[in-house]
């Protein structure tokens, strides 16, 4: 996503008292079923864990504890869980196995780890267990793959670390003392497979999020989805985390919380740290306890406008190698998050909910050309391309294969084409920080689908010639929410046809026009907004104001996105609340207005 220059929101001031956490209830009954200034220079702990209490009176979330001695393992970074499958999901968590050993220093013993998944969170009715070693080289993350478990069923998973754990070739912890002191347990998480394929499933709901900057706001948007129980998992659209120095994005004087280290991040051990701070936040580990977290990349889990050769904010004079910078970037990643690596280091893959949604998820940095310049007409040459050969066919074969209802994709950057129209110059330079346009406003977005029209072209023309339908795109990127139809020409749309419907969500935190310009929402948003649909007729409705994330619940017949907004995110009690809701019927390939919410 393109560089901006952020402030801090003015916003609605109501607050609530900060939300306790929610106790385990299962929230579905089990089912047994089957160099010159440029945009680059512009922007440039938590508590220690003790032995818990008796599991059953344990919190569902992962919220830091007090640590009862200094040189026990502890559970600092909460637990997660994700790309659940009809029979299993990965688990992860990380161990502090000493006091020194905090992310990225490379320090600490290998430490014995044992995992627990459970029908009940009691933990009196185990569906398994095992065990994996803690070590330096992976920055004592763990993961387990765990499998046999039953479709579309709540389970409870916990790990032990100590003198109990044991894990084929690790050492005990020297650092334990007596041979019989009491493991530490980690706080206990939820997690939930999907259906069987082919099995029928009267609907799916998820919670839907991108770029949460720590330094621009609190993750309140979080917190809200952790006390929702009515979600299968969450998606994360990407940029999960932001690689900037501190005061680099948001500047100083609109920095509300300062994220570590403070410097750029460009090594492994600084992308290790960066991921285990954010990790720290209690409304994260709550999302991380309470769902199944299902994520994609974008640009800043690496660097500024990423591509396969390098980023608009890495200078290999001063910051290294790209492919190695890139490396570490991905390997943090992977040890950090709860996601199954694809083949070659990729994010994209693909999760089914039985016969009613295929979820096919894209990586859009790790192929793509370089970003064109606007008005050379590199943007239609087919030899560049955003999602690479190989990614692009098998997304192609995969929606042609699917004989679920819903083809959902996830993607990074917004597919729906942007013109500006009769936009008043003094709004052009802000939305063109937002849509990575150049401030003359020419209407292409080069680090978006619009930047590569050849791929878009090819993917809506398969869409349209296999007659697939009800393919819903979920973008997240620029910090705006939208609902539109994808028309396969816009400049003869509504006359011509629509391939596919999109819904985009707004940021956690990261800055929208409001943060930009300094003022309160609708002060100039309106103006803007009703420009940008009078020049893109498939735009149903766009709002540039808001911070929160989405709901998106499918079943046969229709898939919605409920939008929600955030009071404030400058306030770390901030209270949520629904704004609009638009969805898309069964066989139509357009959005509609809903009039409600689903509950």
């Amino acid at each position: 996503m393109t560089s901006r220059i952020p402030s801090q929101t003015t916003g609605p001031q109501t607050t609530s008292p900060r939300a306790t956490s929610p106790q385990a209830t299962s929230p579905r009954a089990t089912s047994p079923s089957p160099s010159t200034p440029g945009r680059r220079t512009v922007v440039k702990a938590a508590a220690a864990t003790a032995v818990v209490v008796p599991l059953a009176a344990a919190p569902l979330t992962a919220t830091p504890l007090a640590h009862a001695a200094e040189n026990r393992p502890a559970f600092r970074h909460g637990v997660a869980s994700g790309d659940p499958l009809p029979d299993g999901v990965l688990l992860w968590t990380r161990v502090t196995p000493t006091a020194e050993a905090v992310p990225g220093s490379g320090k600490g013993p290998d430490t014995a780890v044992r995992w627990e998944v459970s029908e009940d969170r009691d933990f009196n009715r185990l569906a398994a267990s095992g065990s994996v070693t803690a070590r330096a080289a992976a920055d004592h993350t763990v993961k387990a793959d765990v499998r046999g478990l039953r479709p579309a069923t709540d389970y409870y998973f916990r790990f032990t670390a100590g003198s109990a754990a044991s894990s084929e070739g690790a050492p005990e912890n020297p650092s334990e003392g007596s041979p019989k002191a009491s493991p530490v347990v980690s706080p206990v998480g939820r997690t939930r497979t999907t259906p069987a394929h082919g099995a029928t499933a009267p609907g799916v709901r998820f919670g839907v999020v991108s770029c949460a900057n720590w330094e621009a706001g609190w993750f309140s948007a979080y917190r809200h989805l952790a006390d929702r129980p009515d979600l299968d998992a969450v998606l994360h659209l990407g940029d999960y985390l932001y690689e900037y120095a501190s005061g680099g994005y948001p500047v100083d004087e609109d920095v509300i919380r300062q994220h570590a280290p403070l410097h750029e991040i460009v090594s492994l051990a600084d992308y290790r740290t960066r991921h285990g701070h954010y990790k720290t936040d209690p409304d994260l580990q709550a999302l991380h306890a309470r769902h199944p977290v299902i994520a994609i990349w974008d640009d800043h889990e690496i660097a500024n406008d990423t591509w396969s050769g390098g980023a608009e904010n890495h200078t290999p004079g001063t910051e290294g190698d790209w492919s190695a910078r890139q490396a570490a970037a991905k390997q943090a990643y992977f040890e950090w998050m709860p996601v199954r690596p694809a083949t070659e280091g990729t994010v994209y893959r693909r999760i089914r909910y039985g016969s009613l949604a295929d979820l096919h998820l894209l990586d859009l940095r790790s192929f793509r050309s370089q970003q064109t310049t606007v008005g050379n007409g590199d943007v239609d040459d087919p030899e560049r391309t955003l999602t690479g050969r190989a990614q692009l066919d098998w997304l192609k074969k995969g929606l042609a294969a699917s004989r679920a209802q819903w083809k959902l994709v996830g993607t990074s950057v917004m597919i729906s084409p942007v013109a500006f129209g009769s936009v008043p110059a003094h709004l052009l330079g802000p939305l063109a920080e937002l849509l990575g346009l150049p401030k003359g406003g020419l209407a292409v977005n080069v680090d978006q689908w619009d930047g590569y029209t050849d791929d878009r072209r090819e993917l809506l023309a398969h869409l349209t010639d296999l007659g697939i339908r009800d393919t819903v795109f979920l973008t997240g990127d620029i910090h705006m929410a939208w609902a539109n139809d994808v028309p396969v020409k816009a400049a003869t749309y509504p006359l011509s046809q629509s391939a596919a419907t999109e819904f985009v969500v707004t940021s956690v935190t990261s800055d929208n026009l409001d943060d930009i310009l300094h003022v309160a929402p609708q002060t100039v948003s309106l103006v803007a907004a009703g420009a940008v649909r009078a020049a893109n007729r498939h735009v149903n409705w766009l709002d540039m104001d808001s911070h929160g994330y989405g709901v998106l619940d499918v079943t046969a017949e229709r898939s919605q996105m409920d939008y929600y907004a955030l009071s404030d995110k400058a306030d770390r009690d901030a209270t949520s609340s629904w704004i609009r809701s638009y969805r898309t019927l069964s066989g139509t390939q357009r959005v509609e207005r809903a009039e409600q919410p689903v509950r």
